[in-house]
C-alpha cells in the first residue's frame, strides 16, 4: 500500500505546481494588461552617456510607494540606524541613468535633478494600460564650474561605507554633482557612529573628476560644540581626555588634516569651542552655510568674530545628512534634507586630485553656496590671498554672482570688509538680473588692514559667501579695529559661560564638562592670556 501510493503523491505534486504556474503566468499578463510600463534613459548633455540622477515621480501629489529595480539604494538613518535605504527623506531616489517601472494608468508627475549646476526638469507622463512609454531625457547645465576650475564638495555626510558601498555612494554623489563627498565617522562621549573603512588616501575612491574620502566630526559635546576634520591619515580619538579637543586638533594636524568647528558655530554651544581652540591658533575652518540651524543657510556672526579679530579662517559647507535639510520630511526636493544641499567650491591651480583638493582648502580658495555662484576677484587675488599693501596703494574689488532665473534666481550681491557692505547691487539695479549679478568698486587709498569678502542672497534659502582676501597694510594685520573691543569682551563673555559650566555638577552623562574642569580651565587661561595680548598688542596699534 505504502509503494503504490508514491507515484499518486508526485502526480498530484506535478499537477499541482504546474497549475500554480500556469496561475502566476497568467496573473502577470493580465497584471501587464492592467498597468504600463516606464522606460526611461537619462544622459549628460555634454557626453551623451548614461548619467546618475535624482528622481522624484509623484501622482496626485503623492509619492509612488515602491522604486524601480534600477534603484541605487544605500541604508542610511540617525544615529547611524537603518532609518532609509531606496527612498530618500522627501521621497526622491536615484538612479544610474535609467528606469523600467510597471505602474497603473494614470497621469504622473516626474522630477529630474542632478545637483545645482544643471536644469530641473519637470515633466507629465501618462501612463496606458498595456502599452509602454519611453522616453530619454537628457540634463543640461546652466554652467559649468569644472571648467571654470572650481570643484564643489560636501564636507558633511553620516553614512557608515565599507568597500561594497562605495560605487552605489559614488553614484548618489555624482547625481548630485558633487566633486568631493566627505564621509564622516561621528562621535560624542561615549561611542562612535558611522564608521569608515579607511582614512587618507586608503579611504579614497574616486572616478574621474568624482571623490569620496573619509572625515570625522569628533569630539562632539552639548558644552563646546561639534568638531570637524577631514584630510588626515587616520582619525584621532582621546576617550579619557575627551573634553581636550586641542589634542585631537593638533594630532590631526600631524596626520595632514584640517581641523575647524561644523554648524556655524551656532549649535551645541559651538562659539565657545571656537574662542577656546580659535583663539589659540588650532582652527582652519568654519561650516559656514547649512540647514541645521535654520531654513536660512547663511549665518556669519561667529565668522565675522574671528576674522575681526585678524585670524584667518576657511569657509567650508555641508549637508549634515541625513540630519539636516529644510522641511526635512515635506516640500521643495531642492531644499529638503539631502547630500549637496549646502556646499563649497574649492579652486585648483593644478588637475583635479585628492592632494590639489586639499591644498586648494588649506589656501582658503573656496566659497560656500546653496545655490548661487560667487566670484571675487581683489587686485586680480582669489578668496584665501594675502596681499601686503604700503599705506596709500588702492585696491580693486570685482565681485559676480551667476544664477539661473528660474531654479537659482538673485537677489542681491554684496562686497563686504570688515563686516560692513562697500558695495551692493539687486537684480532690479540698471545692468543688473536675477540670472547674473556684478559689481566692482576702487578703494584709492588703503590705510589699514582689513578682510573683504562678497556674500550673495536669493530667496530666502539660497544664499552664498566667500572665503575672504586679507589685505594688510605697512606688515601690519587685517583686523578690525572698531570691533576688536567688542569681540575681546564677547570672547571673555563666552569662557564665562564656560566656567560657569564647569561648575556644574550634571547628572546627565551627555554633560561632562564638569568631570574636565581642572583642564579646560587651564586651557580658559591661555586663551585669557592670548585675548589679554592681543588687546594690548592691538591697543597700541
Amino acid at each position: 500500500m505504502h509503494r503504490t501510493s508514491l507515484p499518486v503523491v508526485a502526480i498530484y505534486s506535478f499537477l499541482m505546481s504546474g497549475f500554480l504556474f500556469l496561475f502566476e503566468v497568467k496573473s502577470t499578463l493580465a497584471q501587464a494588461q492592467q498597468t504600463g510600463l516606464l522606460k526611461l534613459d537619462i544622459r549628460d548633455g555634454l557626453t551623451g552617456k548614461l548619467t546618475p540622477v535624482r528622481v522624484r515621480l509623484t501622482r496626485a501629489g503623492k509619492s509612488i510607494i515602491e522604486t524601480p529595480n534600477q534603484t541605487v539604494a544605500v541604508s542610511y538613518g540617525l544615529w547611524d540606524h537603518a532609518d532609509g535605504f531606496a527612498f530618500q527623506p522627501d521621497s526622491s531616489f536615484y538612479v544610474s541613468g535609467q528606469i523600467k517601472l510597471q505602474l497603473p494608468p494614470g497621469t504622473y508627475q516626474l522630477t529630474l535633478m542632478k545637483g545645482n549646476e544643471y536644469i530641473n526638469q519637470y515633466h507629465t507622463l501618462k501612463i496606458k494600460p498595456g502599452k509602454v512609454f519611453q522616453k530619454t531625457y537628457t540634463m543640461t547645465r546652466w554652467i559649468n564650474m569644472v571648467a571654470r576650475g572650481w570643484y564643489s564638495a560636501d564636507d558633511h555626510i553620516h553614512i557608515r561605507r565599507s568597500p561594497r558601498e562605495n560605487q552605489p555612494l559614488m553614484d548618489w554623489i555624482q547625481a548630485e554633482d558633487i566633486n568631493v563627498g566627505v564621509l564622516l565617522k561621528m562621535g560624542d562621549f561615549w561611542e562612535t557612529y558611522y564608521p569608515q573603512y579607511a582614512f587618507g588616501v586608503k579611504g579614497n575612491y574616486r572616478q574621474g573628476n568624482y571623490l569620496l574620502t573619509s572625515g570625522q566630526e569628533d569630539p562632539r559635546t552639548p558644552e563646546l560644540g561639534h568638531a570637524l576634520s577631514f584630510g588626515a591619515t587616520g582619525a584621532v580619538r582621546y576617550g579619557k581626555n575627551y573634553y581636550y579637543y586641542d589634542n585631537v586638533f593638533d594630532e590631526l594636524h600631524k596626520r595632514g588634516g584640517l581641523t575647524g568647528y561644523a554648524h556655524q558655530a551656532e549649535s551645541f554651544h559651538g562659539y565657545r569651542g571656537l574662542t577656546l581652540d580659535g583663539l589659540r591658533g588650532k582652527v582652519d575652518m568654519l561650516e559656514l552655510l547649512q540647514y541645521c540651524v535654520s531654513s536660512h543657510p547663511l549665518h556669519t556672526e561667529y565668522y565675522y568674530h574671528l576674522l575681526d579679530l585678524g585670524f584667518p579662517l576657511t569657509a567650508t559647507a555641508g549637508s549634515d545628512f541625513p540630519w539636516c535639510g529644510h522641511d526635512h520630511d515635506h516640500g521643495p526636493p531642492e531644499q529638503s534634507a539631502r547630500i549637496g544641499n549646502a556646499r563649497f567650491y574649492t579652486n585648483l591651480d593644478k588637475p583635479f586630485s585628492y592632494e590639489s583638493w586639499k591644498a586648494g582648502v588649506a589656501a582658503g580658495h573656496t566659497f560656500v553656496t546653496s545655490g548661487p555662484i560667487l566670484d571675487l576677484r581683489v587686485n586680480k587675488t582669489l578668496p584665501g590671498d594675502r596681499i601686503a599693501l604700503k599705506k596709500g596703494d588702492k585696491l580693486t574689488i570685482k565681485a559676480e554672482a551667476h544664477g539661473h532665473p528660474l531654479q537659482t534666481p538673485l537677489d542681491v550681491l554684496e562686497i563686504v570688509a570688515h563686516g560692513r557692505v562697500l558695495g551692493r547691487v539687486t537684480k532690479n539695479d540698471p545692468g543688473q538680473s536675477s540670472g547674473h549679478l556684478t559689481i566692482e568698486i576702487e578703494l584709492p587709498s588703503v590705510v589699514h588692514g582689513l578682510w573683504i569678502a562678497a556674500r550673495c542672497y536669493g530667496d530666502s534659502m539660497q544664499a552664498a559667501h566667500t572665503t575672504p582676501v586679507y589685505v594688510t597694510v605697512d606688515e601690519g594685520g587685517f583686523y578690525n579695529p572698531e570691533t576688536v573691543e567688542t569681540y575681546l569682551n564677547q570672547s571673555t563673555s563666552y569662557l564665562l559661560e564656560l566656567e560657569k559650566e564647569l561648575d556644574m555638577h550634571q547628572d546627565n552623562p551627555e554633560f561632562r564638562a564638569w568631570y574636565y574642569k581642572k583642564g579646560l580651565k587651564t586651557r580658559i587661561d591661555e586663551t585669557r592670556q592670548v585675548i589679554s595680548e592681543l588687546r594690548s598688542k592691538l591697543k597700541n596699534h
